[in-house]
């Protein structure tokens, strides 16, 4: 919720969502002036589709699509057979195919709100799993690979009226990561900035991209340099 609250922050007017925090989504909702909530299961893609058609109908445009929406799976790389046909579809699912599903239910909206002065912004939050051969899984690391990938061919094909950049964080301290004691452990010895990122920190670099009105095709690795190392 720290890039919905940034850009709410910057003055953006923020439609929230998320699959299961009904009440927290809420809550921001009403705390933010003209904010909307709205609760989808993005592995659904209906309701992928509907979500957007919802965000419309209750703000009539659209000038920013952040995709942060993702899931996991923790499997040795070694594991080949623990990494079943089902765990690499449900890993695109959410990861590959409901951004894109969002962008293409989004982009006349975000045509018709675009100029080529200012363009409108499709944000895609990554991971640096995606840059390098590393991660919670194969199937997981391949996944935003794919979506690192699908980020460069959008901003060429979309431009210029829709820009398109990635965000590829590495360890992030949220709840989520809490108990990552080895994840913690990589990053305080070879990441350069000796921690993991805090979710203000990535919802910086977030505000900064959808600021930009030149930037498009990025994929801004933001690991506290530990892809130096």
């Amino acid at each position: 919720m720290a890039i919905a609250k940034q850009l709410a922050d910057d003055g953006f007017t923020v439609a929230f969502h998320s699959k299961s925090s009904v009440l927290a989504g809420q809550s921001l909702a009403e705390a933010n002036s003209g904010a909307s909530y709205f609760q989808a299961d993005l592995s659904d893609q209906s309701q992928s589709c509907d979500l957007i058609a919802k965000v419309l109908a209750h703000h009539g445009r659209l000038d920013v699509l952040v995709n942060n929406a993702g899931i996991s799976a923790t499997i040795p790389h070694t594991s080949l057979k623990e990494a079943t046909p089902e765990v690499w579809r449900n890993l695109y699912e959410v990861n590959v195919i409901a951004p894109w599903t969002l962008i293409a239910e989004a982009e006349n909206a975000l045509r018709q709100s675009a100029s080529r002065e200012c363009p409108s912004c499709i944000l895609n939050i990554s991971s640096h799993a995606g840059t390098r051969p590393k991660g919670a899984s194969i199937p997981y690391s391949a996944s935003k690979a794919a979506l690192n990938h699908m980020t460069k061919l959008l901003a060429l094909n979309l431009a210029p009226l829709i820009r398109v950049n990635a965000i590829a964080p590495g360890l992030v301290e949220t709840p989520m990561s809490k108990n990552w004691t080895a994840a913690r452990k990589l990053w305080e010895e070879r990441a350069p900035m000796g921690r993991g990122a805090q979710p203000e920190e990535i919802a910086q670099i977030a505000s900064m991209l959808v600021s930009s009105r030149y930037l498009t095709g990025e994929i801004l690795i933001t690991d506290g340099g530990l892809n130096l190392t």
